[in-house]
């Protein structure tokens, strides 16, 4: 097996170099600015929220929160910024933004690496990525087929033990090829240049319905692997600490956002379209995301949005831990599993 590093989507952009920064030269937290008013003429606090990707589905909630003017009501002025193919967590871990989206296993590489950041909510609360192959494919029914195929990757360190450890529990010897393609990857796979790879099954996989290319996927925790927060809201810890109060009217506001998306997906996807003009060729497509992320992905068991338990972040934390490729700010391997309840906060919800 060619042990490349990979990483999957194209939303993801993650930069394991965010981690290896460490905390040395960071910008320093400063008192959060004020910008625009509100309509009784009152000064608005200014919230800095990176996207890790161009707007999608998984952001609804902020368009939402924005456009119903929730932000506003919170005496906040949002501003969404550019994505540049910097990862949130080193944006936010910079003090260059407040918030950002992240995942689960890029907040735990970059916290242990030193950055101060922390999950203040679950957008997703479950794992969005599946294992895809080809529909028609009839040497690949379980995940033991994928032995000795070739697997399109996207460049970070936990893709190939995440998929030995399915591989390996559905009977195979977890031995395959890797091809780093990022986001050619699904190309690769419709194009049979490539076997498997690991679409979002709430965008990439409706996307494939759309085009024609019926799939067959296998879900990690269908084979033992444990559930996790696919994405998040992360905060600078001391940004967050230091203006409290505001942490937690933006993240309120937030939760009122993808509360109303997740009870009414359809007015969500139009809010998220009218917010961004041009970015969505095929509307159906961000139809169809939205109401599957409403059914199966933005609230927990008890249907609230946002939560978070120990639990949930320390099985998976634990596998990355266990990988051995979580290290310090200076570079080297963590020698001692990290509390995972300080990587998460529901305090502000």
């Amino acid at each position: 097996m060619t042990n490349t590093p990979r990483r999957w989507s194209r939303r993801s952009a993650i930069a394991l170099g965010a981690g290896s920064l460490g905390v040395a030269g960071l910008a320093a937290i400063g008192c959060a600015p004020r910008a625009d008013r509100a309509d009784d003429g009152s000064k608005l606090d200014r919230v800095r929220l990176a996207l890790d990707w161009t707007p999608n589905t998984n952001h609804t909630g902020f368009f939402v929160a924005d456009r119903m003017g929730w932000y506003r009501q919170a005496g906040i002025y949002l501003e969404v910024l550019p994505y540049s193919g910097t990862a949130a967590e080193t944006l936010i871990g910079a003090g260059q933004a407040d918030f950002g989206i992240a995942f689960q296993d890029s907040l735990v590489f970059a916290r242990a690496a030193g950055l101060p950041v922390v999950s203040t909510a679950a957008i997703l609360q479950h794992i969005a990525t599946a294992i895809a192959v080809k529909a028609g494919r009839t040497d690949i029914r379980t995940p033991k087929d994928l032995d000795g195929k070739t697997y399109a990757g996207f460049g970070l360190p936990y893709e190939v033990p995440t998929l030995q450890h399915v591989i390996r529990a559905a009977g195979g010897t977890g031995t395959f090829e890797v091809v780093t393609l990022k986001t050619a990857a699904y190309e690769a796979l419709y194009a049979g240049a490539a076997d498997f790879t690991v679409p979002f099954v709430t965008w990439e996989g409706i996307e494939a319905d759309l085009h024609h290319q019926e799939l067959r996927t296998f879900r990690y925790t269908d084979y033992g692997f444990p559930d996790f927060y696919q994405v998040v809201l992360a905060a600078n810890e001391e940004w967050a600490t230091k203006h409290r109060d505001l942490a937690r009217r933006f993240v309120q506001a937030t939760v009122r956002g993808f509360e109303f998306a997740a009870k009414q997906p359809h007015e969500g996807a139009q809010h998220l379209i009218a917010a961004n003009p041009g970015a969505f060729t095929v509307p159906e497509l961000v139809e169809r995301s939205a109401a599957m992320l409403a059914k199966d992905f933005y609230l927990d068991g008890s249907g609230k949005f946002g939560t978070q338990t120990k639990e949930r972040w320390s099985g998976y934390s634990r596998f990355l831990y266990g990988t051995g490729s979580l290290v310090d700010a200076q570079g080297k391997p963590l020698t001692k599993e990290p509390d995972w309840s300080t990587y998460f906060t529901n305090d502000l919800l």
